[in-house]
């Protein structure tokens, strides 16, 4: 996947400009990040690249070296710190080869510095190291000639500077040569200074971000953001990334009002005449629906009931699996008649597990938009809500996401259907996070006793386009498939679990009738 997007990114660079703010820009060979900066970054600009050390910055440097080879340009490594063998190694794990047209330049100090004989009494000896690692970098450039450089690290020149000022002045005189010799540049820095040292933030056209958080069980999480880009238009806030054999991948945050719609919308229903009933007719294509109700009740039967009927129109489907194991999902599916493996086989629906340890909530969105756009997807099925919460680092954070993937569907012309477990089994429930507000519909489902078993009962409590019936239904799962009965107008407090008769005859459903 990431050597497709390294691909689809190179074809769609442009030659090289004249210069910063002229032209294309220099792409970086990932096309998630070329994203979010709106092309890339402008030539023969300085540009910063920080994080602390495993955040992936040697990653994007290699990648942008290479994406130059691979346009013709000439890429020079400058390393204070990594040696050429580490960085040749680094890039082999990646399946990439360091080619002719890149350069790795391995700054060592000169023989004399490292003599003690040689040290210098009156002159503090990294103003001789400073001025001599300066002097061989214009060196190996003027030697190289390059259009893409990459200097690693800033922190070994922060050391070296000693002060501040002397920091900033040979910041300065760095990007001053590189823009004569119309270069395009990466710095990188560890963040091994203190916090406060912003000095290259000023001086750099653009700051790129990125940051490795551990949560307290799964794997590292990693995410981009661009701190500044001067005279750039780029998109702002975090956007996740993964580092995987074959560089990075980022996926850019989804904004659902880049995505206009416009396509026609119809009706949907389940095949299902007494639920399709209750939802007054069926559902609106484009929309979302919630289905609420404790484990165990059927959410995920229901909601794959709709993409099932999906599938006999001749649509497609897909269905995003968080909680249960999928073989375990077909088994018991199959034993209801569902064959969910012949309908992968054939293409009719797209059926994937999800590890919420695993997987950002970025990553996930882009797994989403990309069955849908690739597949022409009508129906998406989520189960659940509680395994996508998971892969959140807050609440707000969840609702965010959550109305940018459903907008996003919603402008693609897909019906989605969430699921979400709530916790109890009668009498009173809560949902893990309330999302009821951003649906479209609103389907609950519910426990009863009644006659001595235990039942369950459907309704539907929310529907923004059209009427709906405000009645509650009992429903029945059984080897046959799903079954929805009469209204329960003779009972009251079905909701609350242990509901009152107040009839002379109970409308439940029977054996017989299932």
């Amino acid at each position: 996947m990431i050597e497709q997007a390294n691909e689809a990114s190179a074809s769609t660079a442009t030659g090289p400009a004249s210069g910063a703010g002229t032209g294309g820009g220099a792409r970086t060979g990932i096309a998630g990040l070329d994203g979010i900066m709106c092309g890339g970054l402008a030539r023969g600009s300085l540009f910063l690249v920080e994080g602390e050390p495993g955040a992936g910055k040697t990653t994007v440097a290699l990648q942008f070296l290479l994406e130059g080879a691979r346009q013709g340009e000439r890429g020079l490594y400058i390393t204070l710190s990594e040696t050429a063998r580490e960085l040749r190694q680094g890039a082999a794990s990646h399946g990439w080869t360091l080619g002719e047209e890149i350069e790795i330049f391995e700054l060592i100090p000169p023989e004399s510095l490292l003599d003690e004989d040689q040290q210098q009494s009156l002159l503090y000896s990294s103003d001789l190291e400073l001025g001599e690692t300066t002097k061989q970098i214009f060196g190996a450039v003027e030697r190289v000639k390059p259009r893409r450089v990459v200097l690693d690290s800033l922190s070994e020149i922060r050391l070296l500077a000693q002060s501040s000022l002397r920091y900033r002045r040979q910041i300065l005189a760095i990007k001053h040569y590189f823009t004569r010799h119309d270069a395009t540049v990466l710095l990188l820095d560890d963040l091994t200074a203190e916090a406060a040292d912003k000095t290259v933030h000023s001086v750099t056209q653009g700051v790129i971000r990125l940051e490795e958080m551990a949560p307290d069980y799964g794997a590292e999480r990693r995410r981009v953001r661009i701190l500044k880009y001067r005279g750039r238009k780029y998109r702002g806030g975090y956007h996740d990334f993964i580092i995987t054999t074959g560089g990075i991948n980022v996926f850019p945050r989804l904004v659902a009002a880049e995505h206009r719609g416009g396509r026609r919308r119809g009706r949907i229903t389940s095949g299902i005449a007494a639920l399709d009933a209750l939802l007054g007719g069926g559902l609106e294509a484009g929309s979302s629906t919630l289905v609420l109700g404790p484990a165990g009740t059927g959410k995920t039967l229901i909601s794959l009931t709709f993409a099932l009927a999906a599938i006999a129109r001749g649509e497609k489907a897909a269905m995003f699996v968080f909680d249960e194991e999928l073989g375990l999902l077909i088994d018991r599916m199959r034993g209801m008649g569902i064959d969910l493996a012949a309908l992968q086989r054939d293409g009719a629906l797209f059926l994937e597990q999800v590890d919420a340890a695993e997987l950002s909530p970025g990553e996930f969105a882009h797994r989403v938009r990309s069955a849908v756009d690739a597949r022409d997807i009508k129906t998406v099925v989520i189960d659940s809500l509680n395994g996508y919460q998971a892969a959140m680092p807050a609440e707000n954070s969840l609702i965010l996401h959550m109305h940018e993937l459903l907008q996003y569907l919603n402008r693609q012309g897909a019906a989605t259907f969430i699921t979400v477990a709530q916790h109890g089994l009668v009498g009173d429930m809560a949902a893990p996070v309330d999302v009821t507000y951003m649906a479209d519909s609103v389907i609950l489902l519910r426990y009863f006793e009644a006659a001595g078993k235990v039942r369950r009962a459907i309704s539907v409590i929310k529907k923004r386009s059209g009427t709906h019936e405000t009645t509650i239904r009992e429903f029945r799962i059984d080897p046959a498939g799903l079954s929805v009965g009469e209204p329960l107008h003779a009972f009251q407090g079905v909701l609350r679990g242990v509901p009152t008769y107040a009839g002379t005859e109970m409308p439940l459903l029977s054996d017989a009738e299932t």
